[in-house]
């Protein structure tokens, strides 16, 4: 068995005083490997250096919507240059956040877009953050020809509806550790109504801790958890639901097959 982690903040400072520990109970819990996600250049930076320390993470580089006020050609640069790096599997975390507004629209908007742009050139995948804008996340991918590179509806908090039109688009649905809550009925139509094929899992650690742990800092080893949820919701084997996810990530972020 094999599970992997597709969507992770390692760099976080939630993880500063016992990151050894938190990779070791992931390895111990069947995590295979861990990407984990830029969301600011310092962010970026601290991505590659733990994709550089360990062989079975990997990084993704990308400016996520609350940082977009702050977006400018220099960053469009930093990422490009760092892209080429072998350990960076995709750019992203980008996309929209119409909940928080920590970033004006306008300001979000150019930023996601400029940031797909790019993609498309480097013909890399993108990891997509949507909180409340899905409309709008789904006219701008179609405007920037998102089918030609494909990535992740990352944490995903759309309707069954909204999934398909992404899985359209070459899209895989990532679901996170929100789906073991009681109250998580939309995200588990989704689960109930997407064949395995077009799912991925992830932590979103140190955020949205499923169950039993919620309340606590999320971590990389509750994946699992993630696994098992699913597993329970498509009536399938538990590890069936870690082969093919682990091989959808493999397959977006153009990782090798995951062995066994």
């Amino acid at each position: 068995m094999s599970l992997i982690d597709s969507h992770a903040h390692l760099d976080l400072p939630e993880f500063n005083h016992d990151l050894e520990a938190v990779i070791q109970r992931a390895r111990d819990n069947g995590v295979d490997r861990i990407i984990t996600v830029g969301i600011g250049i310092s962010e970026c930076r601290q991505a590659l250096e733990l994709a550089a320390r360990y062989p079975f993470i990997f990084a993704t580089l990308g400016i996520h919507p609350h940082n977009a006020v702050g977006f400018d050609t220099a960053a469009l640069d930093f990422l490009e240059a760092h892209a080429a790096n072998q350990k960076v599997v995709a750019l992203g975390e980008m996309g929209l956040d119409y909940y928080r507004n920590l970033s004006p629209r306008d300001a979000q908007r150019r930023c996601f877009s400029s940031q797909l742009g790019l993609a498309r050139r480097l013909k890399l995948p993108v990891v997509i953050h949507d909180r409340e804008a899905h409309d709008e996340t789904l006219e701008i991918l179609r405007q920037e020809k998102a089918h030609e590179m494909g990535g992740v509806l990352h944490c995903f908090s759309g309707d069954a509806d909204m999934a398909f039109a992404c899985i359209d688009m070459g899209f895989y649905i990532s679901i996170p550790g929100t789906i073991t809550f009681k109250n998580a009925r939309v995200i588990q139509d989704v689960v109930k109504s997407v064949p395995l094929q077009h799912l991925l899992i992830e932590t979103d650690c140190p955020f949205l801790t499923p169950v039993p742990h919620r309340g606590k800092r999320n971590e990389p080893a509750h994946v699992r958890l993630v696994a098992e949820k699913i597993a329970e919701i498509q009536q399938v084997d538990f590890h069936e639901v870690a082969r093919v996810t682990a091989e959808n990530t493999c397959r977006v972020f153009r990782l090798e097959k995951v062995a066994g």
